[in-house]
């Protein structure tokens, strides 16, 4: 999955790659039985970006697993991929601030 990133996945991981914001992020990490887009391991914070178009039921289903990645004790972010597209300083200050939370 790693050579199919979409444009804003690519767009964010040049924000997040070589320890940019202070910590080490990896691309397209499995979690269980979950792939999450970016992961910080030093942190627990999964960063995951979502496309526009989701139906309730991806979004239902999304909800489900975040749940169980918190109750697990990792934090859950999700930015949405025209909020990337549009303003990737804004999505990476979104980042920032869940690191230091």
């Amino acid at each position: 999955m790693r050579f199919s990133s979409t444009p804003s996945e690519a767009a964010l991981w040049a924000r997040l790659r070589a320890r940019q914001l202070g910590v080490s992020f990896k691309r397209q990490v499995v979690i269980g039985n979950f792939i999450a887009d970016f992961y910080a391991p030093a942190t627990r914070l999964i960063v995951q970006v979502d496309g526009d178009v989701l139906h309730e039921h991806a979004r239902s289903r999304d909800a489900v697993r975040d749940r169980k990645l918190v109750r697990a004790g990792y934090t859950v972010l999700r930015i949405p991929a025209s909020l990337v597209e549009r303003d990737v300083a804004a999505a990476t200050a979104l980042v920032q601030q869940a690191l230091h939370r």
